[in-house]
Parts: structure tokens; C-alpha cells; sequence
């Protein structure tokens, strides 16, 4: 492993990893050849744009298609500059496609109620949307028979070429292709992540850190020498199912109650392994001794610790720029940052941000969506249009031609906008960003389970309490909170309450869906 400095700048916190831009299947991820393709989309973007084979009735009329999304970098949306970067989109593909767009941006926190609405009326063609989401993701959608299945309508277009075949295989719901993948880190995988000051001052060797255990002489000294409050700082986040990746496909996402061993290739209770088991009482020894605070159990460290000076240690998602000093990080002024884990494609890690295109939508209408997001992925002018807005108005260049952001009106970032392809850099972005994320997401191994999507309606009763029994025995023992000595009995308490739940009739539904989706 090699030190990498990064140099520091806010970024807001995700619920999955994601880079904020300017403003805030069983093979390799990618195979050569979708390497070779990718990289050759993006040198005749750079170039100049190419439009996309026009699948629309040429007859005089526009299609029209109402395009809904949320605004993460702005408080409040300006209702005329988006109509304004509305009106410039619609000029600038009006030889090039027959389609006509009408934008609706909608401010995060409102985002999913109003997208909600606008759906139950019919009133929207193309939907951004996330894995991560409450209510309006990609789940819900799925449930809701509510997207629209493209699979027929891709092959050929430019929009299907944009983008590796294994991006569109690890983003499938039932072998059909019902959502549209932002095209930008493809892959799930944690760092280590450390101040520079302390870690320079400590004489840290992080080439010599295999494991989290050898983090302890540098954990003693942060908390002897320097009196730090969070030696480890977690943020209140339980790590067993991020840090043991590499062993593990969680599929479910969102802790570590179920998992495909890579190994068997079969489901298990992660909570009943030897890894479970080492992991937990190290983490309880660490709670002991000092090196994490109680504050991770209680919920009550501040989301923006990781801004401060008081931790000698944090983990941190892997994304492009990682292996370079390109990147900024949670407001230090420098911090190193190490790999610690592998990184995966699989069924979650592409879907942190796409498009759906509404089942409501006629096939015109959708081949129109389809057009759109083709010269949306491929097109550097309409991608610079949709992200940042009006150059001139809403950004700037800098000497390098580098997007600087200058209005409050309108702001996207690349993440919840479009491929990283053919957008126009921002300014302190390096200049070999696009090549970073297409290595990057070559060499990600696709997941044993990647494309695998768990129905939970037949047990959803249990695994709701199971996720609740979770919250009682599983966060507290990730985070520390016992006795180190006890561990071993709390983790077989914590079963017994799993079992009372019900995990063993949602580990046999795992078991029977996983089963019958690899034979297929």
C-alpha cells in the first residue's frame, strides 16, 4: 500500500459514496473490450459531440418529456434560470434530436413527496432516482411497477454504447434493464483515512497496516499524547459489513445480518463467523481502552467531527482520486489516506444514482428519454448545460477552462447529473479525472451476487424486527459498546433475538431466492 495526500475541501456526507462534482454478469466490472469502448466514447466526446441515432417520428412535432429532479446545491431552485437552461438545452438539440425537454427541479428535502405526486398523476417521463432513497428509489419504483423496461429499446443506441456492459448487468432488476446508471464510480471499497499532522508527528508507516488491529500503537498515542476525544472515529457507523468486503457480498446494503460468502458462494448469518467474532471484541477492546468514544453508541457524535481536529483515524469510501493527491476530504487541511479493502461492483453500487423512465410514458415518449440521456451521457455541451448551467451566468472558466461555479441560481453536481464522461472538468479537478474513473471501474471485480436483488415481501414482517433487533445487539457490539470479555455471549444473545424475530424464515427465503437466481 502507498501513502496518498489529499488536500482538503467540504464535501457533504451520502448515504452512499458518491462524488460532488463542483457543487457539493460474473466477469471483471469491465471487460477490455467495454474498456476499450468507454474510453474511445470519451475521447470523440472530448472532441466534439456526437448525437445519437434519432429514434423519434421525424415529422414535424417535437416529443415532449417533463424531466423531474432534485437539487442538492442550492436551498431553493430558481424557477426562471432552470426554464432559462431549459430553453438553452432545447435550442441546442433541436437539429439533433426530435425531442423537447421541460425540467423540474425540486429541492432535496421536498424531492421525494413532490416527485411522489407528479408520479401518481402521470406527470413526469423521466425521474431521477437512487438506491439509497426513501419512498421514490429504485426499490420502491421496482415494487410499484412504476419504471418502464427498456431492455428492448437500448441495444444500439448511443446511450446503451456509453457505458460498459457490466454497468448495465450489475444495474438489472430481474434481467431487465429498468433504470439508467449515472456512470461514475461503479464500486464499493474502503480507506483508511488519516490526519497529516498526526500521522507525520506519530511517524506513521501506513504501508505496514494490514489489518485494523495494527492501527493500536497510533491509537495509543493519539489518545495519550495527544489527548484526542476519537482516536477511531466511526460517526456512528457500524463497519463489520464495509471492512469485510473482501470476504462478504452484503447485498442487503445496509448492515451485516446477511451475506453471500465469496468463498461457498452461498448465503450465511455473518454474526456466527469466526470473523464476526475477532471483529467485535476488537472493536469492545478499543471501547475499553479509550480509543473510541462512547459517544459512537449513543448517536451523539457530530456529523461534522470528521471536519475537526479531534481523531486520530476515520474510514472513508473509496472513489476515484483516492490514489492521488486530487482529491479533497471532510475540510482537513491534508490527510492521508490508505486503502484498506478491495473494491466490487455489485447489485447496489451503480444504482446511487440514475434514471427511470416512467412506465406511465408511451414508447415514443421513452424512446424520446432514451435520446435524450444518449446525448445527455455523450454530448459535452448538453452535460455542461444540465450540471452547471449557463456559462456565463451560472459558471465560469478559469485559465485552465475549468468550470468555476458563480451563481446561486442554478447548480447540479456530476454525481445526480450524468456520466463523468463528457463533462467539462471543475476547477482543482485533475485533469485525468475521466481516466481515473474508467481504471477504477475496470479493475473492480464484479461482486458473486452482483445483479441479485432480494424480494423481501414474503418475510417482510421479519426482517423488519430482525433490522430491529439489529439497532438493539448488532450497532452496539460494531461500535464497541461491551465488554470485551463478554462478547462471545452477547453475540449468541444477539442470535437468540435474531431467531425470536424470525431470521431464520428471511435466511431461507435468501437462501431460496439466491439459490434459484444463480440457476438461472
Amino acid at each position: 500500500m502507498k501513502k496518498k495526500l489529499l488536500s482538503a475541501l467540504l464535501v457533504a456526507a451520502m448515504t452512499v459514496s458518491v462524488l460532488a462534482g463542483c457543487g457539493g454478469s460474473t466477469e471483471e466490472a469491465a471487460a477490455p473490450a467495454e474498456e476499450t469502448k468507454t474510453e474511445a466514447a470519451a475521447e470523440e466526446t472530448k472532441t466534439e459531440e456526437a448525437a445519437p441515432a434519432d429514434t423519434a417520428e421525424a415529422s414535424g412535432e417535437k416529443v415532449q418529456i417533463s424531466v423531474y429532479r432534485a437539487t442538492y446545491n442550492l436551498g431553493q431552485p430558481d424557477g426562471d434560470q432552470v426554464k432559462k437552461v431549459q430553453d438553452a438545452i432545447n435550442a441546442y438539440i433541436a437539429d439533433k434530436i426530435n425531442v423537447e425537454i421541460t425540467i423540474t427541479d425540486i429541492p432535496s428535502g421536498e424531492y421525494a413527496d413532490k416527485a411522489n405526486l407528479a408520479l401518481a398523476n402521470n406527470e413526469i417521463n423521466l425521474l431521477w432516482t437512487a438506491s439509497w432513497m426513501g419512498t421514490i428509489g429504485t426499490n420502491d419504483l421496482y415494487k410499484a411497477n412504476a419504471a418502464y423496461d427498456i431492455s428492448a429499446l437500448l441495444p444500439g443506441t448511443a446511450l446503451y454504447d456509453s457505458m460498459p456492459e457490466s454497468i448495465w448487468a450489475a444495474s438489472r432488476y430481474d434481467g431487465k434493464d429498468l433504470y439508467v446508471p449515472v456512470y461514475k464510480e461503479a464500486y464499493e471499497g474502503y480507506d483508511l483515512k488519516f490526519p497529516e499532522g498526526y500521522a507525520t508527528e506519530f511517524g506513521l508507516d501506513t504501508a505496514s497496516i494490514k489489518e485494523l488491529k495494527d492501527l493500536e500503537p497510533y491509537l495509543e498515542w493519539c489518545k495519550t499524547e495527544k489527548g484526542l476525544k476519537y482516536p477511531y472515529l466511526a460517526g456512528k457507523t457500524p463497519m463489520f459489513f464495509r471492512y469485510y468486503i473482501d470476504k462478504y457480498d452484503f447485498f442487503t446494503g445496509t448492515n451485516s445480518l446477511f451475506a453471500i460468502d465469496r468463498a461457498t458462494n452461498t448465503v450465511v448469518n455473518p454474526t456466527l463467523t469466526q470473523d464476526y467474532l475477532d471483529f467485535c471484541t476488537l472493536m469492545c477492546e478499543w471501547g475499553e481502552k479509550g480509543y473510541i468514544s462512547e459517544d459512537e453508541v449513543t448517536k451523539t457524535t457530530a456529523d461534522n467531527e470528521a471536519q475537526t481536529q479531534n481523531w486520530g483515524v476515520n474510514w472513508w469510501t473509496c472513489v476515484p482520486g483516492d490514489e492521488s493527491n486530487s482529491e479533497s476530504r471532510d475540510g482537513q487541511e491534508e490527510v492521508f489516506v490508505e486503502g484498506f479493502t478491495g473494491k466490487y461492483a455489485h447489485s447496489t453500487t451503480t444504482l446511487g444514482s440514475c434514471f427511470a423512465i416512467t412506465a406511465n410514458s408511451t414508447e415514443e415518449q421513452a424512446k424520446a428519454c432514451i435520446d435524450f440521456l444518449g446525448l445527455l451521457y455523450t454530448d459535452t455541451t448538453v452535460a455542461d448545460l444540465y450540471t452547471y448551467g449557463i456559462e456565463g451566468e451560472d459558471y465560469t472558466l478559469d485559465a485552465d477552462g475549468k468550470v468555476v461555479s458563480t451563481n446561486e441560481k442554478y447548480s447540479h453536481s456530476a454525481w445526480e447529473s450524468t456520466s463523468v464522461v463528457p463533462l467539462t472538468l471543475c476547477a482543482g479537478e485533475p485533469d485525468d479525472k475521466v481516466q481515473m474513473y474508467l481504471d477504477n471501474n475496470g479493475a473492480a471485480a464484479a461482486s458473486c451476487a452482483a445483479g441479485f436483488r432480494f424480494n423481501a415481501a414474503p418475510v417482510e414482517a421479519q426482517l423488519a424486527a430482525c433490522n430491529n433487533v439489529f439497532d438493539q445487539y448488532g450497532f452496539v457490539l460494531e461500535l464497541g459498546g461491551y465488554a470485551a470479555a463478554d462478547v462471545a455471549d452477547i453475540i449468541a444473545e444477539y442470535n437468540a433475538a435474531l431467531d425470536e424475530a424470525g431470521y431464520q424464515d428471511v435466511l431461507a427465503e435468501f437462501t431460496a431466492q439466491y439459490d434459484a437466481w444463480k440457476a438461472n
